[in-house]
């Protein structure tokens, strides 16, 4: 579970901190919900619980439910914040992000 790794009181403050729509901001929240302090084995237990299918990747369409990864009462991004989360993360432009 994501508790496991990171504090179910930052994963709500985080999620909480960008409920409304198009207010999401990727390095933001992944400092407020606590990985930037995490080892990488920490971040990579994070990236498989995110890689719902397994996959080994986490696809635009993970990316969409991304901060539900984090919370069931998180929303889902839009297209765009989606896209952008997406650019940000895929280092090699195949459409997908690797655990790396």
């Amino acid at each position: 579970a994501m508790t496991d790794v990171l504090s179910a009181e930052d994963i709500k403050k985080a999620v909480g901190a960008f409920s409304a729509a198009e207010s999401f901001n990727y390095k933001k929240f992944f400092e407020m919900v606590g990985l930037k302090k995490k080892s990488p084995e920490d971040v990579k237990k994070v990236f498989h619980i995110l890689d719902k299918d397994r996959s080994g990747f986490i696809e635009e369409e993970e990316l969409k439910f991304v901060l539900k990864g984090f919370t069931p009462e998180g929303r889902d991004l839009s297209d765009k914040e989606t896209k952008a989360l997406l650019a940000a993360g895929d280092k090699d432009g195949d459409g997908k992000i690797g655990a790396d």
